[in-house]
């Protein structure tokens, strides 16, 4: 039934024929229950290509007349998800927010492939909790087996559905490429979840063709660029082919300055050498910048040679302006300075500054979305035990990539204090300037005076 009203809504939506490719343009609309967002944005990689107004039903539809085939994400703020879009294509989407990836359902031209794609997605978040309970503890030889085997799952899986829908050779490398690199990541973090699990002493000795994947892998693949499993991969298998290749030739006189230095060092030049798509490039570059900056508190001037090396094997990266604001944020954070004047609003819907907040006492500030149900109740269970160990602070919450009436309610229901309660509207300014990454930091100040701008809340 449900599939029938989907269809009918496709073809009185936006008119569509069973007889596909009939023209360059692609249709795209949807239908959302319970919106968080009055509007869906449509993006391909990083750049916005459109975005669409929710009627008076929750009814969106895109007309896009000269656009690539390929990937794309589809932006229902604070959600998002991937949709596979091809010239011709008339495609319709229904998802309730409540439960947004589990609720999705595709219908229309490409919908086998956009279906096939969420149900890989929401089989790696099953796998992934049994991948660290159970199978890395494996010996090699077994979890070798065991990953052999969910893939070919999926592979057969794929070719069903290619034998009865006759897929595009493009969508065909991307839910191929979709599995091999989400089981060849898990072979690429074995070895070091592996030692952890069972506590050996030195890296396990792996069989030979344990990574006999490794000659397959394409560095370039500009349609897999924005594929969530291609750039975990690239992330996993750099991480450790830098972490070995370090093990192995580096001497510990090279590393005494930094460790951490060192080896970000050489993961920069990794990518420089082995990446050849512009785009995967930069976002790599990014992720190994963030990752020092934020993880990691070095020393100034081991943080001025990083960004130095960074700047020289990553030219013209298009994330350069959000690392060095992120820097600038770190640099501001540090105690002694005091806390920067952004703008929050309260419960009774008055603007203050987080300085005016702070002022004259000592603040434990902490940050929260209504995103996530089970983990702002799980900071709350926290500031509650963190009351009684700090009576001296005042415990103030910032709500984040929430709607505003939406906070409300929640604030409400879970019966706390809203006069500790503020709601930011500009969650891009806030992450930057007081660096919220993760989402469990805390910022303690004495009469608006940073004291610890990088606590966290579950290690106070």
């Amino acid at each position: 039934m449900t599939r029938i009203l989907l269809s009918t809504f496709v073809a009185l939506l936006v008119g569509c024929s069973s007889t596909k490719k009939d023209s360059e343009t692609v249709l795209f609309a949807g239908e959302i229950v319970n919106p968080t967002s009055d509007q869906v944005i449509l993006l391909k990689g990083g750049i916005k290509v459109d975005s669409a107004k929710l009627d008076d039903k929750n009814r969106f539809k895109f007309k896009l007349n000269s656009i690539e085939n390929g990937l794309y994400h589809f932006n229902l703020a604070p959600e998002h998800q991937y949709v596979y879009l091809e010239k011709g294509d008339s495609l319709m989407v229904r998802l309730n927010t409540i439960y947004f990836d589990e609720s999705l359902v595709f219908s229309g031209n490409n919908e086998e492939t956009n279906n096939f794609l969420l149900e890989l997605f929401l089989a790696t978040e099953e796998e992934d909790s049994k991948m660290y309970s159970e199978y890395y503890k494996l010996e090699p030889s077994d979890f070798s087996d065991k990953i052999a085997s969910l893939r070919q799952e999926k592979v057969d899986k794929l070719a069903d559905l290619n034998s009865e829908s006759l897929l595009s050779k493009e969508a065909m490398n991307l839910l191929n490429g979709s599995i091999d690199y989400t089981y060849n990541r898990y072979k690429e973090i074995y070895p070091f979840r592996h030692k952890s699990k069972t506590a050996e002493e030195n890296f396990h000795q792996l069989p030979k063709d344990f990574y006999i994947y490794r000659n397959q892998v394409n560095y370039g693949d500009h349609t897999l660029t924005y594929l969530r499993p291609y750039y975990d991969f690239m992330k996993a298998h750099l991480s450790n082919l830098a972490y070995m290749s370090c093990l192995n030739d580096c001497s510990n006189e090279h590393m005494q300055q930094s460790r951490q230095l060192h080896y970000k060092k050489h993961k920069l030049h990794l990518i420089d050498s082995l990446v050849v798509e512009k785009e995967l490039r930069d976002n790599l570059f990014r992720n190994v910048a963030f990752d020092y900056l934020l993880k990691k508190k070095d020393a100034p001037e081991n943080t001025e040679i990083f960004l130095t090396e960074f700047k020289k094997v990553s030219k013209n990266n298009m994330h350069l302006e959000e690392i060095e604001s992120l820097y600038e944020g770190i640099a501001n954070l540090q105690p002694k300075k005091t806390i920067p004047n952004l703008d929050v609003v309260s419960y009774e819907n008055e603007s203050k500054t987080l300085t005016e907040i702070a002022a004259d006492k000592k603040v434990l500030f902490y940050f929260w979305s209504g995103t996530n149900s089970r983990q702002y109740k799980n900071i709350f269970k926290r500031i509650a035990i963190l009351k009684e160990k700090k009576p001296d602070h005042q415990l103030i919450g910032i709500n984040i990539k929430t709607d505003y009436e939406q906070w409300k309610k929640i604030i409400s229901s879970l019966g706390v204090d809203p006069s500790l309660q503020y709601h930011s509207n500009d969650f891009r300014e806030l992450t930057e300037k007081l660096v919220l990454y993760p989402m469990n930091k805390a910022i303690i100040t004495d009469n608006s005076v940073i004291v610890d701008g990088f606590s966290n809340i579950y290690k106070n």
